[in-house]
């Protein structure tokens, strides 16, 4: 037998657990919605995933609410076709100027986009050793873009899983916690907003639950 060769132990890291790999794809499947319109692939897919049922006998209320809007987005997502998502999409967050629901963090919280939070944001994900995508010409604090950090964060088995904790809660109660709720309060009262306003009620319950477990003592 030979010997274990130190330098490869040296790298090994905990595996992700089952529901860190659970948040990873919530936070993927809000990214992907919130990037772009669903394609028929996707509603299909969100269709055919409902009806999500708590088995524990005193369950949350944020459990709850998060079933419930699960729920809530796979019935839209079966009653919803492509080409009506795209055009929602487009009405909500495209046009020429401001678009009716503005995604970006800095907006909510320095009032205008390209404020000082997107700087620290930028120092944060430096830190991390994570940048912008190249060819990816959107601020990184499109709602979209930090989900999808906090996906990477959850998966990154190069940190051992204290690590990962750490670095998932920082960056989560600095880059997310203070404006998700204002997105979603501006999305559930966008007068256009049908698929989309399932969609925020699901952000809304998954990432309450998210803000949540922070205050819960390791």
């Amino acid at each position: 037998m030979n010997a274990p060769n130190p330098q490869t132990l040296a790298f090994v890291r905990d595996p992700v657990s089952d529901e860190d790999t659970a948040r990873a794809n919530h936070y993927a499947l809000l990214s992907r919605l919130l990037h772009a319109a669903p394609d028929a692939s996707l509603l299909g897919m969100l269709a055919a995933s409902g009806d999500w049922q708590i088995d524990d006998d005193a369950p949350s209320a944020e459990a709850v609410l998060m079933a419930q809007a699960w729920n809530g987005l796979c019935a839209a997502s079966a009653a919803m076709d492509p080409a009506a998502a795209q055009d929602e999409f487009d009405a909500l967050f495209g046009g020429v100027g401001r678009p009716e629901i503005v995604v970006f963090g800095s907006f909510y919280l320095a009032g205008f986009v390209n404020e000082k939070p997107l700087v620290k944001l930028r120092d944060d994900l430096a830190a991390l050793g994570l940048a912008r995508t190249q060819g990816e010409s959107l601020p990184e604090d499109h709602i979209a873009a930090v989900c999808d950090v906090m996906r990477l964060l959850l998966t990154d088995t190069t940190r051992s899983a204290t690590e990962r904790a750490q670095a998932q809660d920082r960056f989560f109660a600095t880059h997310i916690q203070p404006w998700y709720g204002a997105l979603c309060d501006a999305l559930d009262a966008a007068a256009g907003a049908n698929f989309y306003r399932r969609v925020s009620q699901y952000a809304r319950s998954f990432l309450d639950v998210e803000a949540a477990a922070l205050t819960i003592d390791p």
